[in-house]
């Protein structure tokens, strides 16, 4: 079946983003392995892209608007033939490409935005699905906010203009794990009930669980039909498929130790099966 060979793509990279963890010192682990079956739906199931031709004008635009999931990223675009996986191993991590946020996409293919000022992301998607829609493109955008994101103001500012704009190849993913950089969501400022706010903004919206592959995917393509702008509530786990990283935010900030990350490897390989 389909979707469990995407699971196991899933497993793999969440694997090689650990191993990239302890080799670069970036952190951001917990936000990177709770959107990784997000990404390998759409990259590997959904989206129109191709690594052979990162800058064809009809394919889609995939925005990483929560930027601290980059080396998720990162490892996608490599998997998926942007650029070779060796780039990550480079003195220096390519050069200052690789880092804990997603360089201007001027410097490394596959990227559609620089981001890591939080809130930016849904804008600049808008800015391309408005371009879409003037130059009568078919493309679609993609946009992988978090949860913890949606305390910027420019996101609600964002949905509005996209219902106005009837931008209805738009469609706005939630990395909703419960957590951000300093605590759980509903400790720090509650964004709850996500999916009802969106529905008010004038969004179609669907709440689903974020690792069940085959959903993702099944909605992705469904919601690419609508008649309006998009939005998936994907319910995720901080650190998904490492046990002890699960839900722990301490590591929204640390780096695996040789030990920690041979245990996370272990757990992963078995996930792989």
């Amino acid at each position: 079946m389909k979707s469990k060979h995407l699971e196991k793509i899933s497993a793999e990279i969440r694997s090689k983003i650990v191993s990239y963890s302890k080799y670069s010192g970036i952190p951001h682990l917990g936000s990177c392995l709770s959107l990784v079956d997000i990404l390998v739906a759409i990259y590997f199931d959904v989206a129109n892209v191709n690594g052979s031709a990162p800058l064809d004008k009809n394919r889609d635009r995939i925005v990483l608007s929560k930027g601290h999931g980059a080396p998720a990223l990162f490892q996608i675009l490599a998997a998926k033939g942007y650029f070779p996986e060796d780039w990550l191993f480079r003195p220096g991590h390519g050069g200052g490409l690789f880092g804990e946020h997603p360089p201007t996409p001027a410097h490394l293919p596959g990227i559609e935005a620089a981001t890591g000022s939080l809130g930016h992301g849904l804008p600049m998607a808008l800015g391309m699905a408005l371009n879409g829609k003037i130059r009568k493109l078919s493309y679609h955008n993609y946009v992988i906010c978090g949860d913890g994101e949606c305390n910027e103001g420019t996101i609600w500012e964002s949905l509005m203009f996209a219902a106005a704009k009837k931008l209805d190849n738009l469609t706005v993913i939630v990395d909703n794990n419960g957590w951000q950089a300093t605590g759980k969501i509903d400790d720090v400022l509650g964004v709850d009930p996500l999916d009802k706010k969106f529905e008010a903004f004038g969004f179609q919206t669907v709440v689903i669980d974020g690792h069940n592959i085959e959903q993702l995917c099944s909605t992705l393509k469904i919601l690419k039909m609508s008649n309006r702008p998009s939005a998936i509530i994907a319910k995720t786990i901080k650190g998904k498929g490492v046990s002890f990283m699960e839900n722990d935010n301490n590591w929204h900030y640390r780096i695996p130790n040789s030990e920690e990350l041979a245990l996370a490897k272990l757990e992963l390989k078995g996930s792989e099966k």
